[in-house]
């Protein structure tokens, strides 16, 4: 009877102890005062001993974390920075010192919302590491460490908001005298990069003291380089910090733009100044130009020339003769006006009389002038338009601020203009020789009409400003098949019909180095309608004599000359399905591969989803190839790898789908890594997915694909789930990415349905030529088959959901077949051919050239494939819609236009199908304001609930919401 009595017991506090342990799925309330670690705001110190990061929440106060990781027994230590999503943290170049922000709280800035809100300031502390010693700064903007010397700290305070300066109070504090002077009216400072001399701008009151200054910080004396009634801006030191370039502008009231001069410093011991004035380069210098304010200056490498820009100057129209003549008739006419009211009788008192003298007097008695308010405000919009209205308007800032590169020589004293209207583009290569000019205004029509892309292209000597012509309608149906110059500038990369080519711009000659190579690089998995994508290549050798070549697996060192052959460093990604993806840049001052040391590269298993990084080790002997070596390889996703500055103490970050993301701190091998981060400190306290399963089908067409299928919190097995379906292309390479919780601008976040009791699945599309409609059917349907025999999915309840292109899916699929419950379509396109003749509005682009040679992937207009377009549209197959719909479309969209949320709408209402559209006014193409992202977020869980879990339908998806209802019903919503 006791032994039964103490199992009895025992069981007891076993249940006791499992509803304990049972953790509470994460609700949408949970969400504004969710803290995680900003990954961003990582910071290492550059011995290697000390990091940093920030903790912060969507609406609460964050922190910033401290840690001291050579000491193993030392506790992190926290400092609130009030309420951010974008933490500033330094640390000092000595490694002695950390500065960081700290912003207003999130009841501050709740309470200081509205018409009588006042400008919130930022503080800055600054701690000695090792100490408790801190000080502290309000009213800060910005600051920097001088660099190097890390000897003093610059930071530039709030301007006073009753000062008519341009500029603010700029405080320098001498870090180990613990004293700070103060320089009034700066608006702009930078260090070198020794930190020697900071150069700085003085625009005050009136522009009195406006100038250039340069400080010297160890003796903390100053020189005034120029000083002058104008502006001074586009402080540009060289990389080395031995020279630096700005501009001064001067106001001349003939013209719209001030007149541009270029100041360039040089020999800061005792600084050589070298003054550039256009305007009074009557002989070089087209007097219809000037130098212009929107680009910044530098020097040559060599520091013989100035590069800067110009651009033409547009005269102020005088006011006309007639318009003086109305002025003075307007007086005569105030006068006449006034005494016919001094003979009024009727007036009965002084403040009557004045009243009406003054309503006289404020009128325009003369005849209306003509002014902008009297101007048609159109546009015209001609067929021949090289680029639509829409996208000159969207790029009118750019275009008025557009300006040529040309440069000065400094010892000849001579401008030359190395742009002009026959060439609109130019890219300076490395060492300032050479450069390349584009040229795509014979094209630009074409561009904008069919999508495919085509330039002329130049060389041009940067010595003499002399161009020579390369190409001439150069094809780039990707990015890498642009030119790419070597690390020393005198040879360039490109790609041409399915082949790199190298071009050595000193003796003139190209050489193809693909073509006896036993591998393509062509990207032959990019499935858009553009001829022979490249895959992109990894970069130059230091020495500009080797290129690495990716070819989507392995990695090829390609030389450029001699007898030496090409090879495959990596040997085994193709054989194991092993990705060599990118090449971890550890030195930031690096110029090009230096193939004598290490190299870390980043692994991706294409079919197994593990991730992590490899070393190519540096040849050592002639002939012999360096060797490949797997450092980690783990079923995580591994990135982010980082060496401090000054010791090799290297750092990566690792998470899943179910871990947040954190750093690890660990040595070159990236052996014994230790956690150093503490991600989202609350995480325990709910229940996530229990992990993650990749589902393998073939589709339709015989493609062999993947999907992540992601368990949901409690997972049991045997037990089946309702399951939400969440596409976009291809996106299982996302298997062991974690989504921190939080609402998303397009209502979604795995995490959050996982947590709630949902099944996630993500399967792989690839598209066909002519058909992405149907492509996605032949994708999805079987593999959702495959996930559905898992034994994981519940069939009867499966609920799709995609935004933009995937919201498309979603509508489409819907149309094709019945084996979903529900589907929750963001920003469909609907009508592949009425879309196709709309406008991008977020650009100003027409859609033709994105259907016919990016995401569309048709051949050709509607007009020329009227079968492909109607037959992958879904408001031309609304009949077979048996599917309810939960419709997101914002009427400012700037992407798809929200007409194509009404088309299918209104047709499926025609019909009297169940579609419900919520629409959020003046939103664009996903949701940014913070209560439209809460409010949508609950909605499309609430109608996946009651679709696939069975919960009770709330009102406004059972009956709707009438007009006159809304604010009620919003304001019980809320939270």
């Amino acid at each position: 009877m006791r032994k039964q009595f103490l199992t009895f017991l025992a069981l007891i506090l076993f249940a006791s102890l499992s509803i304990a342990q049972e953790k509470k799925p994460m609700s949408w309330k949970d969400i504004p005062t969710w803290k995680y670690m900003q990954g961003n705001s990582f910071r290492v110190s550059p011995d290697g001993q000390w990091v940093a990061y920030g903790i912060v929440a969507a609406e609460a106060d964050g922190e910033i974390i401290l840690k001291k990781i050579s000491d193993p027994d030392s506790l992190a230590k926290s400092f609130p920075i009030g309420s951010t999503t974008f933490p500033s943290i330094q640390f000092s170049d000595d490694s002695k010192w950390i500065a960081f922000k700290e912003y207003p709280k999130f009841s501050a800035r709740k309470a200081n919302k509205g018409p009588r809100s006042k400008p919130l300031r930022d503080k800055l502390t600054l701690l000695e590491l090792g100490t408790d010693e801190k000080k502290t700064f309000e009213n800060v903007i910005s600051y920097s460490f001088n660099n190097e010397k890390a000897s003093q700290l610059a930071i530039n305070l709030a301007k006073d908001g009753n000062s008519k300066a341009r500029g603010s109070d700029l405080l320098i504090h001498h870090l180990t005298a613990d004293k700070s002077q103060n320089i009034g009216n700066v608006t702009e400072f930078r260090f070198n990069k020794s930190g020697s001399h900071l150069a700085y701008v003085v625009d005050a009151a009136n522009k009195t003291g406006n100038g250039l200054y340069l400080m010297d910080m160890a003796g903390n004396s100053t020189q005034i380089l120029d000083s002058d009634n104008a502006s001074y801006k586009f402080i540009n030191w060289t990389e080395k910090g031995d020279a630096f370039a700005a501009l001064k502008m001067v106001e001349d009231k003939k013209f719209k733009q001030p007149h541009g001069k270029v100041v360039g410093v040089k020999n800061l011991k005792s600084p050589q100044i070298t003054l550039y004035d256009a305007a009074k380069d009557s002989t070089g210098f087209d007097q219809s130009h000037t130098i212009s304010g929107n680009r910044r200056p530098m020097w040559s490498e060599d520091l013989t020339r100035l590069f800067y820009g110009i651009h033409p100057l547009e005269l102020v129209k005088k006011p006309s003769p007639k318009k003086e003549l109305d002025k003075d008739s307007m007086k005569v006419a105030q006068a006449k006006a006034v005494e016919k009211i001094m003979a009024d009788t009727s007036l009965k008192s002084i403040t009557d009389l004045q009243k009406a003298i003054a309503k006289v007097n404020g009128k325009k008695a003369a005849p209306k002038k003509k002014n902008d308010a009297d101007k048609p405000d159109m546009s015209i919009w001609h067929w021949n338009d090289s680029r639509l209205q829409s996208q000159q308007q969207s790029e009118e800032r750019r275009d008025k601020n557009y300006s040529m590169w040309a440069m000065y020589d400094v010892a000849s004293a001579k401008h030359i203009a190395l742009q002009d209207d026959s060439m609109n583009g130019l890219s300076i290569f490395p060492k300032h020789l050479y450069a390349l000019g584009s040229d795509n205004q014979n094209y630009e029509l074409d561009i904008n009409l069919d999508g495919q892309r085509y330039n002329d292209l130049y060389l041009v000597d940067l010595k003499t400003g002399t161009r020579k012509e390369l190409f001439t309608k150069f094809y780039l149906p990707s990015f890498w098949s642009n030119p790419s110059p070597s690390t020393d500038g005198t040879k360039f990369i490109y790609a041409e019909d399915g082949h790199y080519f190298v071009h050595d711009i000193v003796n003139g000659n190209t050489t193809n180095i693909t073509e006896n190579l036993p591998v393509t690089f062509v990207n032959v998995e990019d499935d858009h309608n553009v001829e022979k994508p490249m895959v992109g290549f990894l970069g130059w050798s230091s020495d500009s004599k080797y290129i690495l070549l990716r070819d989507g697996w392995d990695i090829w060192q390609v030389p450029l000359a001699g007898k030496i052959k090409p090879v495959n460093l990596t040997e085994n990604g193709r054989k194991e399905g092993i990705r060599y993806q990118y090449r971890f840049g550890l030195d930031p001052e690096e110029k090009g591969i230096d193939l004598s040391k290490t190299i870390y590269l980043r692994t991706y298993g294409e079919w197994t989803k593990k991730s992590g990084v490899a070393t190519l080790s540096p040849t050592k002997k002639s002939g012999l190839k360096p060797g490949v070596t797997s450092l980690i390889w783990d079923d995580a996703n591994v990135g982010g790898l980082r060496k401090a500055e000054d010791a090799d103490v290297f750092f990566f970050s690792k998470q899943t789908f179910n871990t947040p993301p954190e750093m690890f701190v660990t040595d070159k091998s990236l052996s014994s890594p230790k956690q150093v981060t503490k991600n989202t400190p609350d995480a325990d306290k709910y229940a996530w997915s229990e992990g993650t399963q990749l589902v393998d089908y073939v589709t339709d067409k015989g493609d062999s694909l993947q999907g992540a299928l992601f368990l949901p919190a409690n997972y049991v097995k045997g037990e089946k789930y309702p399951t939400v379906v969440y596409y976009y292309e291809k996106l299982s390479q996302t298997r062991h990415n974690w989504s921190n919780p939080s609402f998303s601008g397009t209502g979604w976040n795995p995490n959050m349905y996982t947590s709630n009791g949902y099944a996630v699945f993500i399967p792989d599309i690839v598209y066909k030529l002519d058909d992405p409609g149907m492509s996605a059917v032949w994708a999805v349907l079987p593999a959702v088959k495959a996930a559905i025999a898992t034994g994981v999915v519940d069939a009867d309840n499966i609920g799709i959901h995609g935004h933009s292109w995937g919201g498309y899916q979603t509508a489409f699929l819907i149309t094709q077949t019945n084996m979903f419950k529900a589907a929750a379509a963001g920003a469909p396109l609907t009508n592949m051919v009425s879309m196709y003749d709309l406008i991008y509005w977020n650009g100003g682009i027409g859609n033709m050239a994105i259907f016919e040679s990016s995401q569309g992937r048709f051949r050709g207009a509607p007009w020329e494939n009227w079968d492909s377009y109607l037959r992958n549209s879904p408001v031309y197959h609304v009949k077979k819609v048996n599917t309810p719909l939960l419709m997101l479309h914002n009427d400012k969209d700037g992407a798809v236009d929200f007409t194509q949320g009404i088309e299918y709408y209104s047709a499926l209402r025609r019909l009297k199908k169940p579609v419900v559209l919520v629409q959020y006014k003046g939103e664009n193409h996903g949701l940014s304001k913070m209560e439209n992202r809460k409010d949508y977020s609950v909605r499309m869980m609430e109608f996946f609930d009651h679709h696939l879990k069975g919960l009770k339908a709330p009102d406004w998806l059972d009956k709707g919401i009438d007009k006159l209802d809304l604010k009620e019903h919003l304001e019980k919503r809320s939270f």
